[in-house]
């Protein structure tokens, strides 16, 4: 064989294995148009990558995220000064931050899992539950990583449409289940729409779901939660009631530690053992570790800053309503646009006004909570597209 990109000499014996077999002139390689490339599965190839909200330009609010629009507190920021040389490796297990989270709620250390982000976990515990002709049910139009927590395990994701007023659909998700269901994701409040799950939803519903099959309660915003009745997976102790549900949480949204990717789990010992077996080790840094330790001490002052999303929360909704948008009940720290059709018209009007939010093209718009100036702005341009 001759190496690409080589033509043989003149009259050179290409079978010939030997030095004999003298390589002449280099082929043009520029006409080759098209490279070999490693075989993508097809189901990971048609699957669209996870795209990050829009960069803000330094004169736009960057409302596209969900991020928390507050600076580090000052004693967030020390922790991370204290952080342990860069040069040696961290604890794998965050230790120190599941023995906290352990104590805090009341269970062992070997019932949290934390890892980088709630997404980690989440895909951690799909890897260890689902495979090759198992299902997985999640709510749609939910958070945009569900879709491909399944397919990259193999399994079918099965989408249950949201409700006329954007809520999850619980009769029907349990109506979904087969005897290939293997996870249920349910996101409360729903990313990107808003609206939560009640308590007594949700236990009529694990009451319908056999033991066997895990249930994932994402619960990323439960801190900006203010209506009641709201289920809270950690408050109510539901793993203890039902070993098959895992709650999952996160540091990045009401702690403001989205750079740093720190998520946790409270759930049965020998689920989430099969979510560390999945795990990436040393996932957590220390900076991250000490940073999420460091908001727990704080939290007092970080809960002060909620209290203030939520409310810049309230005046937009009753704003927005009140121009003639059918705004569903957000109970996040973000607001839900339906624009149906004209979703990418919309888009692009806040972004001509130095709003960047984020277009689900077809169905709406996700606006985050932001700076107090962003508020009479989201309105201001809204206002102008009735």
């Amino acid at each position: 064989m001759v190496p690409l990109g080589i033509e043989p000499r003149q009259g050179a014996n290409e079978r010939d294995p030997s030095p004999r077999a003298v390589l002449a002139r280099p082929r043009r390689l520029d006409l080759v148009t098209e490279p070999i490339l490693p075989r993508i599965r097809p189901a990971i190839a048609a699957l669209a990558p996870y795209r990050q909200g829009k960069q803000a330009g330094p004169d736009a609010f960057k409302l596209s995220s969900n991020e928390n629009p507050f600076d580090p507190l000052p004693s967030v920021l020390d922790a991370l000064k204290s952080t342990t040389p860069i040069n040696r490796y961290p604890d794998a297990t965050a230790g120190r931050l599941r023995a906290r989270l352990g104590a805090r709620y009341g269970v062992e250390p070997d019932q949290v899992h934390v890892a980088s982000g709630s997404v980690s976990i989440l895909h951690q515990l799909i890897l260890a539950t689902a495979s090759v002709g198992d299902e997985v049910i999640y709510a749609w139009r939910s958070f945009e990583a569900y879709p491909s927590l399944p397919l990259v395990a193999g399994a079918t994701g099965v989408q249950v449409p949201l409700t006329a007023d954007s809520r999850h659909d619980l009769e029907a998700m349990a109506d979904a289940v087969t005897e290939r269901t293997r996870a249920i994701i349910l996101c409360t409040p729903n990313n990107p729409t808003g609206p939560i799950i009640t308590s007594a939803e949700f236990a009529a519903f694990v009451a319908r779901v056999p033991g066997d099959i895990l249930i994932i309660l994402d619960e990323a915003y439960a801190e900006f939660v203010t209506a009641p009745g709201a289920v809270d997976g950690l408050a109510e102790r539901v793993f203890e009631q039902h070993p098959n549900v895992v709650v999952l949480r996160t540091f990045s949204k009401a702690y403001g530690l989205a750079g740093l990717r720190v998520g946790y789990a409270i759930g049965h010992e020998k689920v989430l053992d099969a979510a560390r077996t999945t795990g990436i080790p040393l996932s957590v840094t220390s900076a991250a570790e000490n940073a999420a330790i460091a908001s727990l001490d704080a939290e007092p002052e970080l809960l002060e800053r909620v209290a203030v999303i939520v409310e810049r929360r309230g005046r937009l909704v009753e704003g927005l309503r009140a121009q003639g948008w059918e705004v569903p009940d957000s109970q996040s720290n973000f607001v839900w646009l339906p624009a149906g059709e004209r979703t990418d018209e919309v888009a692009a009007a806040f972004v001509d006004n130095d709003l960047i939010v984020r277009p689900f093209s077809g169905d709406g718009i996700r606006i985050s909570v932001g700076e107090e100036d962003s508020v009479a702005r989201v309105l201001e341009v809204a206002g102008s597209l009735r």
